[in-house]
């Protein structure tokens, strides 16, 4: 399967050109949302089994699956990685700007166990400066890739990930100092079931201060059962992400009566906005039919792909790595474009040493 991403960036006569300029250092880029601790191995059938796992899928923890997590650990030689689909698209920036350390800022909840004590190193091996509201209520979370041949059987169990709160995080001296650093910010979809009043509080400093505010759709359930906490921050959105199926289930939810990718794009640029010295620039990932503005992407066969579960996240992180630098748009997506690519060719959203990116 070939991964095509489509770009839009539609004119409104309202809006006013602006050339983006700030200062790329330490804590440009921010982040924040659903921390995971990604654990993989490759185990048998009889695990499966054990769970009623199977082999190729993607669900959320429930009772059955609590022991899971650490029976994976003492069965099997397990792989960590900082996870959560924030975080990746955080940590890949940082892996795609490689210098300075620490571009990358990101916040989320943790619980204070062996699990969040691994996760904090994993994220620091990233070079991504990550703070992490930490609590004894929840343990954790943790996404378990239970590996069979080609196959990979998700289970996450977001536990402490659903447990940030604003007052005792975000709005610390310190950490609203983070806050303030950034240029760039960005937020998956997936937070809005979390701290609402925690993204609004950051997308009104970006709005406020002209900065750029960057969401993601994230899921259709997303725009369907959490649409009015959606339509509270768009608003405030200068970059939206989403891919083909969430573009229509927005539009379904918003009553733009039309599953034209296009003419999504177009009803979800008019949107309000506050901040009018920025159009909004909204970015959807969809097929090999025509838009816009198309953008090629690197050819791949096939047989090189590996697991596109971080695909999108990747792409994000790619994108989000050419604002923080300054970059065209036309940069911003090819960069999003290498990144996906190399991260689709191997298992989890992991990536080599150094990125061969010019």
């Amino acid at each position: 399967m070939v991964y095509f991403f489509l770009v839009c960036e539609i004119k409104s006569e309202k809006c006013v050109d602006v050339i983006i300029c700030f200062c790329f250092s330490a804590n440009s880029l921010f982040g924040m949302g659903n921390p995971l601790l990604d654990i993989s191995a490759v185990v048998d059938k009889d695990f499966l089994d054990k769970y009623s796992l199977k082999p190729n899928d993607q669900i959320l923890a429930e009772d059955k699956h609590k022991a899971l997590f650490d029976e994976l650990v003492k069965k099997f030689k397990v792989e960590y990685h900082a996870g959560g689909a924030t975080q990746n698209s955080i940590k890949i920036a940082q892996w795609m700007i490689q210098e300075p350390h620490n571009v990358g800022t990101f916040f989320g909840c943790i619980g204070k166990d062996k699990f969040g004590e691994i996760l904090k190193q994993k994220a620091k091996e990233t070079h991504v400066d990550a703070h992490y509201y930490e609590q004894d209520e929840e343990p954790t979370g943790t996404c378990a890739a239970c590996i069979t041949g080609d196959n990979r059987s998700l289970v996450a169990n977001l536990a402490a990930a659903n447990c940030y709160k604003k007052e005792k995080h975000l709005d610390l001296e310190e950490n609203w100092k983070l806050v303030e650093k950034a240029r760039v910010y960005y937020i998956a979809g997936f937070f809005l079931t979390v701290s609402v009043e925690s993204i609004l509080k950051v997308a009104k400093h970006a709005s406020e201060n002209n900065k750029l505010f960057c969401m993601n759709l994230s899921a259709p359930f997303i725009c369907q059962f959490f649409k009015d906490s959606l339509m509270q921050v768009m608003p405030y959105i200068d970059v939206l992400f989403g891919n083909e199926t969430e573009a229509t289930a927005f539009a379904k939810e918003q009553d733009f009566e039309t599953e034209d990718i296009q003419e999504i794009a177009k009803k979800a640029q008019a949107l309000p906005k506050v901040n009018k010295k920025r159009q909004r620039i909204v970015v959807f990932t969809q097929g090999k039919d025509d838009t816009i503005e198309t953008f090629p992407v690197l050819k791949i066969d096939p047989k090189d792909i590996v697991d596109t579960n971080g695909a999108g996240d990747a792409f994000v992180g790619g994108f989000l790595s050419g604002l923080v630098q300054e970059k065209p748009l036309d940069q911003c997506v090819k960069a999003a474009h290498y990144s996906a690519n190399v991260i689709i060719r191997r298992a989890g959203c992991t990536f080599p040493e150094k990125p061969d990116f010019k």
